[in-house]
């Protein structure tokens, strides 16, 4: 995969070296591309390559362009060291310090699959972020669908991660991937966000969590696609269901046109809509909009 135009290469012999010094921040160490790509990218695996740069507006938007100008294949990963034009779900901002956190995005050809299926794969990437994250950090996420990662802090459910899923020509997928793992209180973009380490991850080391994350994809993503893109038959419908937060909760809709709907989030149908049984007692898919829990009475 060729380095995207307008990403910041390493200035120096060491990948990933940000402009401002390797070692400036002693706490957030550099990601090492050399090292990753002997660890992900191997003869039958499904990561064909591992791109490292140390500054980019947005992993996203260079790899769908690095698709579209046939120098990316399926399986690239194009990891940035910091973003500063990062988007987020109805393009929102995701910004961060540099090295505190996971930004990174990869491509997908899913072309075995019927096209209507791809909608799963946003929440694909999310239980595969969810698992990885529990296992390797020893923390509890949960999943806000459509994919959001969550985790409790002081008994409040904050947003850790958010995926943004783009189609790359007629063939493929890019999905993006931001997670904060290092963020401290006061760097936080929004109160109601948090980081791995504020909820008190065992692991911050981006290396051993990025391998994590990519790993769980690959599984997710050759097993259901093995599956035809069948949720069931891959057991993704079935996994994300488990772990979504949203279901069982009574949740506000905004949906495009400033419609809004209020209802219990009941089920995650076969097409990965979430399901809202309404005051009326009309379930209503829902398959696009912004979701926001509410609270029961008496919660605190």
């Amino acid at each position: 995969m060729t380095t995207p135009p307008g990403a910041e290469g390493n200035p120096s012999n060491e990948p990933g070296e940000p402009r401002s010094g390797r070692w400036s921040d002693l706490g957030r160490p550099p990601l090492n591309a050399t090292a990753l790509r002997r660890a992900l990218v191997r003869d039958g695996g499904f990561w064909t390559d591992v791109e490292l740069v140390s500054r980019t507006g947005s992993t996203n938007s260079d790899l769908v362009a690095l698709a579209a100008d046939g120098k990316a294949e399926e399986g690239a990963v194009l990891v940035a060291e910091e973003q500063d034009a990062g988007r987020g779900r109805l393009d929102r901002q995701w910004t961060a310090p540099p090295r505190s956190g996971l930004f990174f995005s990869v491509l997908l050809k899913p072309v075995e699959v019927p096209v209507e299926r791809w909608g799963w794969l946003p929440l694909l990437a999310g239980v595969a972020a969810a698992t990885a994250l529990s296992r390797t950090a020893d923390v509890d996420t949960a999943l806000k669908w459509p994919n959001d990662l969550l985790l409790t802090v002081g008994g409040e459910e904050r947003k850790v991660g958010g995926i943004l899923a783009e189609r790359a020509g007629n063939d493929g997928v890019v999905i993006g991937m931001g997670i904060n793992v290092t963020l401290r209180e006061d760097e936080l973009p929004v109160p109601t966000a948090t980081s791995l380490a504020l909820a008190g991850s065992t692991v911050t080391d981006r290396d051993p969590l990025l391998r994590a994350v990519l790993r769980s994809l690959e599984r997710w993503y050759v097993d259901w696609r093995a599956a035809g893109g069948d949720p069931a038959t891959s057991r993704l419908q079935e996994t994300y269901a488990a772990g979504c937060a949203t279901l069982g909760r009574t949740v506000r809709a905004e949906l495009p046109g400033d419609r809004s709907l209020v209802g219990e989030a009941v089920a995650v149908d076969g097409d990965g809509r979430l399901v809202l049984a309404t005051g009326e007692g009309v379930q209503q898919p829902i398959g696009a909009g912004d979701i926001v829990h509410l609270r029961a009475e008496g919660e605190k």
